[in-house]
């Protein structure tokens, strides 16, 4: 049985099913969802300054497949906390799992042991157990807050925190939504783990196909096709290589909505509406836009920005972004959040009044990896040849660099276990790292992969500002980390060294430090330091943007500033969730 989507694409029975939630199945569809045991109806948003939280598990029912979800008190996502800064607050979170649980407070900063880590910040919170968290909010914005215990996260335990700043907001607007994307799957996370390190593009079907290839040759000639080609099967890489985990996995939600339930927030014409994103996912980077719609920002990981104008904004794994949007006519509005590799998308809508849904936009082509996103700054030198908008080999300033075929392997990008010595010890590869970036790019203007010249305008880093002066004054030490891994094992690694090799970094209490990342793969990875926060600085070593969370695109270089002002012990790691399990984590410590 199939039924059309709002494009009028026929679907497959499972794909139309999809967001259709417990208990909100349509009559006569042929099949009963499966109903949790009656009871009141858990409360969606929770204010104040003492809560009770309960981890617990709830039947869930999305694509037509009966599954268990991990919940807080019997809500997925869970209830949003609203809280105001300067109060202190206390959350008494119970464990009902018959395993052991946890929270960590994502962005917030507090003492170490009330960031919720097991084995750095507390034991956790074992079967049965409970755990009281009292700490001061010292900060106003959108935050969120998770699961930080194995794959739980992925199984449904996250939620929005909201603080009303003590002053009352710096962009007042008369609706006020919460919009947390996020990506479920019915599949056990540890199956999808397991088949990753099996096969780390078990979950990509875009990799390039037969046709593509006679469109390339059709447009820009047969042979520079075929170098192409060549090239990338040389280094065992792939140019579709932008998600680990896809829409094959995954549904896409938007406040525990997929496309089909219509998540719906309500307006008057002529109101601004402030919306609060919140990408809560575990694996998923979201392009957000509101067709006919602009979106002006006003602040970034809970932060106050300048306000800048855009149609569109990447949304990286755990990063927050508000926006203001004045809807003028009495009509719906799609917010449409399509998934980095295409593969999928969560949706939802602004109306006047429920029941109202505009169209829903087609999913952009799938993007292809460019030359930039694997030589740096070298491969920036490539002209764009090709209607996919990938560059082309630029053969000849190979030639003038020294780098033809065999250097670009070994030198420029030093991929295979195999390679010949690269430019310096620094870029040697081996079991643990397959490529690396001699001259990585530091273009904090490129939105990246899939986003470059669309025709719509979309918000880089470069184009944030936060209001307030930098908590880093100076900088009296500097630490560079290279983010590393080996694809075809499914190995992740800050320099070269997974978590459990890996030496603690250790910081002065009241040092100021300049991190600098260099990404040494092609994928983007969102980097998350607990406790302190991250202040990104542009080529000039001028402050950008307060940050929580940072995503590094492939073969980019960027710094920022770290006031080391809180002691304890810290995790740092990439927030792909699986890229944190399989190595890219490292203790910070600060003494």
């Amino acid at each position: 049985m199939n039924r059309q989507d709002p494009r009028g694409v026929l679907l497959p029975r499972r794909r139309f099913v999809q967001g259709l939630a417990l208990g909100g199945v349509a009559a006569g569809l042929g099949w009963a969802p499966w109903r949790a045991p009656a009871q009141a109806a858990p409360r969606a948003e929770l204010r104040g300054t003492t809560f009770e939280l309960e981890i617990g598990e709830l039947p869930v029912d999305f694509t037509g497949r009966r599954r268990l979800a991990t919940v807080v008190n019997g809500r997925l996502p869970a209830p949003l906390l609203r809280w105001r800064q300067g109060d202190t607050v206390t959350l008494r979170v119970r464990n009902v799992l018959p395993v052991t649980s946890s929270i960590h407070w994502h962005g917030i900063v507090l003492p170490a042991d009330m960031d919720g880590v097991p084995g750095l910040s507390f034991d956790g919170i074992p079967p049965g157990g409970e755990y009281v968290y009292r700490f001061a909010v010292n900060q106003a914005g959108t935050y969120w807050y998770h699961g930080h215990s194995r794959f739980q996260e992925q199984t449904g335990l996250y939620g929005p925190i909201v603080i009303e700043p003590r002053g009352g907001e710096r962009h007042p607007a008369e609706r006020d939504h919460v919009v947390l994307l996020s990506d479920w799957t019915d599949d056990d996370p540890e199956r999808i783990y397991a088949n990753l390190k099996k096969q780390s593009d078990y979950y990509n079907r875009g990799e390039p196909t037969v046709g593509e290839f006679l469109r390339d040759a059709h447009a820009r000639g047969l042979r520079a096709a075929l170098d192409e080609r060549r090239m990338w099967q040389r280094m065992r890489m792939d140019p579709s290589d932008l998600a680990d985990v896809s829409g094959a996995a995954y549904t896409y939600l938007m406040n525990g909505h997929a496309p089909a339930a219509n998540w719906t927030g309500l307006f008057a014409a002529g109101e601004r509406v402030r919306l609060r994103f919140i990408n809560g996912s575990s694996m998923s980077f979201f392009d957000v836009r509101i067709p006919g719609l602009k979106m002006t920002v006003v602040a970034a990981d809970g932060q106050d920005v300048e306000p800048v104008s855009v149609d569109e904004f990447r949304l990286g794994t755990a990063e927050t972004l508000d926006v203001i949007v004045r809807p003028a006519a009495d009509r719906a509005w799609t917010i449409f959040a399509q998934s980095m590799d295409r593969s999928g998308y969560a949706c939802g809508t602004l109306a006047p009044r429920p029941g109202l849904r505009a169209e829903v936009p087609p999913l952009d082509p799938r993007p292809r990896l460019a030359m930039a996103d694997m030589m740096g700054a070298m491969g920036m030198a490539a002209p764009p040849a090709g209607a996919d908008g990938m560059p082309g080999m630029d053969h000849a300033a190979m030639d003038r660099a020294g780098m033809g075929h065999a250097a670009m392997d070994h030198m420029a990008m030093g991929h295979g276990a195999g390679a010949a010595p690269a430019a310096s010890a620094a870029l040697a590869t081996g079991p643990e790292v397959d490529m690396r970036v001699a001259r990585p790019r530091t273009d904090l203007d490129d939105p990246g992969v899939g986003l470059r010249g669309n025709g719509r305008r979309v918000l880089g880093y470069a184009d944030l500002r936060t209001l307030t002066a930098p908590i880093s004054p100076r900088v009296d030490r500097e630490l560079t980390l290279r983010l590393t891994g080996n694809m075809q094992r499914y190995l992740w690694s800050f320099d070269a060294a997974r978590y459990a090799k890996a030496p603690p970094l250790r910081l002065r209490h009241g040092e100021h430090v300049r991190i600098t990342l260099v990404n040494d793969t092609m994928m983007t990875h969102p980097i998350h330091l607990h406790g302190m926060w991250s202040e990104l600085e542009d080529e000039r070593g001028e402050f950008l943007v307060r940050k929580h969370t940072v995503s590094v695109q492939p073969a980019q270089r960027l710094s920022y500033r770290v006031s080391a002002d809180a002691a304890g012990r810290w995790a740092y790691h990439c927030h792909l969730l699986y890229h944190m399990e399989a190595g890219m984590f490292r203790e910070v410590v600060v003494a």
